[in-house]
């Protein structure tokens, strides 16, 4: 391919002689739309990155090396590449994994030495190898004997990928580069790619994804794209990358964050039965949300349109909240929210030393309404359980500085959330992602369906369908932060600065809410229901409002 960003690539030729049913990973996964041509900038989207000395793009061009049809996630095998049609002066730093269960979506890395030293460049070749694992013993479904080789680097270099071969001879030593340690950042094992079982094994061999250990704003590793085969458990054998030059010459400029948010805005999707809708952070402020002080309770503050009058900065020390208006008939229409007039309020930050962006997408709803819970065929509400004042919630886009591609979106649910790569999203209208925010709850889901949060059919209800309500994120948004853009080129609304909560504590008794509940199940389901709330997170049955999205550890950090 003529750059390392090219979104045409055929197919690998895979073999069908094993396996007659096509597997998703036959398929190449693209967008729905082509790539919009981006606003200009500095560096953003140009195809390569200079990480101080260290040139790297992407390479999406793959030669299929090995395959296993069975074992790994979905009992579906893996499949092995190596990255093909390198640009001119650029090298390989590993190969690719992938499992069989999704369509290929592969993007690895490859380096350049930029720097101008002769004999301490950026890269250099191993000086020999070690044969990790080989599938010559195992009576598996597979195109071929594999086998996984990790390169030994000379002093003062660390490798950031391993070889996969379908021949037992040691790989050539000029087919892999090493890269010099200050461009080498400590990294972990993330999600697993294959192993010989349904299930992962511990103690068995592995391929699992690598991401740097130490992630967020501030952290200057970055994932190669490359994988670690290991046998059993324990620090991986090799590392990340890192942008050493720490600075943010390939992110995004104004313009082109608001090209990328029009070309990602997600679509969200409330359930039919959804009672307390989003509203723009001014409408709840104009329609009578009050500002409450610790000791003056009886005399609340009307809170200014854009939240000028909140108090700004400090902590969360209880000494002021947020509560609905006084008025009974005016609290019941504020907790419905405003749909007509919702917005969604972008947060946009660098991640993966600055090789990515991620558009943390915050939504705010005025109430979260109470749970809902699946004691095995009995559907019950839990009353009070769950209700709170001022509810955030968010999903994050991460885009591929390298291109300007959607790489993945997390969705935020509770506690906690999971990332799902762009291959499993549902689309509409475009290159937009759907989303779906939970009954009462407002947890976003990439589908539609019951998530129950609990096990062995006891839990809190999760419902997401898709209603006539819907949000376009991209038909009103507003960039509330941008870092990295410098302080004066995004002004930062005064409701953002504000570190308190945005509900009061809820005064009920837990233990008298779970009472009523017990009071309507068979007596051998009352302990197995206990159990279950028992070990369920606190935001989950919380009873304050929540603090601000800029008081969350994600505002800084990488996503839980």
């Amino acid at each position: 391919m003529g750059n390392c960003t090219s979104q045409s690539c055929s197919p690998m030729n895979f073999s069908k002689k094993t396996r007659k049913k096509s597997l998703p990973i036959e398929t190449m996964f693209k967008l729905p739309s082509p790539l919009p041509t981006w606003p200009p900038g500095e560096g953003f989207a140009s195809g390569t990155i200079d990480l101080g000395g260290l040139e790297v793009c992407q390479v999406s061009n793959f030669t299929k090396i090995w395959a296993a049809h069975e074992g790994g996630p979905g009992n579906l095998g893996a499949t092995l590449f190596e990255p093909s049609q390198l640009p001119e002066g650029f090298f390989m730093l590993g190969c690719y994994a992938q499992p069989n269960s999704l369509p290929l979506f592969g993007r690895v890395l490859a380096g350049k030495d930029v720097t101008s030293g002769l004999s301490n460049g950026a890269l250099k070749p191993p000086t020999d190898y070690t044969l990790v694992w080989s599938s010559e013993s195992l009576k598996i479904k597979q195109d071929s004997n594999g086998y996984f080789w990790l390169p030994t680097p000379p002093n003062g270099y660390r490798a950031v990928g391993q070889v996969v071969t379908s021949s037992p001879e040691k790989p050539p030593l000029e087919k892999i580069r090493c890269v010099r340690s200050d461009f080498t950042d400590v990294c972990e094992s993330e999600s697993w790619i294959w192993g010989q079982g349904k299930e992962i094994n511990s103690n068995g061999f592995n391929i699992h994804s690598l991401r740097p250990t130490v992630r967020g704003v501030q952290a200057l590793g970055l994932p190669a794209g490359t994988f670690v085969a290991q046998n059993g458990e324990g620090a991986p054998p090799l590392t990340c990358l890192r942008n050493s030059k720490a600075n943010f010459s390939a992110m995004p400029n104004l313009s082109q964050i608001q090209a990328l948010f029009q070309a990602y805005s997600p679509w969200i999707y409330f359930h039919p039965d959804e009672q307390y809708l989003p509203s723009s952070v001014s409408w709840f402020f104009e329609h009578g949300a009050s500002l409450y002080k610790r000791g003056e309770e009886s005399k609340p503050t009307p809170i200014e349109p854009t939240g000028s009058n909140l108090p700004q900065g400090g902590s969360n020390d209880g000494a002021y909240w947020i509560d609905l208006p006084m008025d009974k008939a005016a609290k019941e229409e504020v907790k419905k929210g405003n749909l007509q007039g919702a917005g969604v309020y972008l947060h946009v930050k660098p991640t993966f030393g600055a090789t990515y962006t991620d558009i943390a997408t915050w939504v705010f709803y005025p109430f979260n309404g109470p749970a809902r819970a699946k004691v095995e065929f009995i559907n019950v509400s839990l009353g009070k359980i769950g209700e709170h004042v001022g509810d955030w919630e968010h999903v994050t886009l991460r885009i591929s500085n390298f291109n300007g591609e959607l790489n993945a979106v997390y969705f935020s649910e509770h506690s906690g959330g999971m990332w799902v790569s762009s291959p499993e999203l549902e689309f509409q209208g475009g290159n937009k992602p759907v989303t779906y925010s939970s009954l009462h709850g407002h947890a976003f889901y990439p589908k539609a369906g019951l998530v129950l949060q609990g096990s062995d059919g006891i839990g809190i209800r999760n419902d997401m369908g898709k209603g006539k309500m819907v949000l376009d994120a991209g038909g009103r948004f507003l960039v509330v932060a941008a870092e990295y853009l410098g302080p004066s080129s995004v002004v930062e609304p005064p409701w953002l600065n504000y570190a308190r909560e945005w509900g009061p504590k809820i005064e009920y008794s837990l233990e008298d809410e779970l009472k009523k509940v017990e009071k309507i199940l068979p007596g051998k389901l009352k302990s197995k229901f206990e159990k279950t709330v028992g070990s369920l997170p606190e935001e989950v049955l919380e009873e304050e409002g929540p603090t601000g999205p800029k008081m969350k550890d994600n505002w800084s950090g990488d996503e839980r």
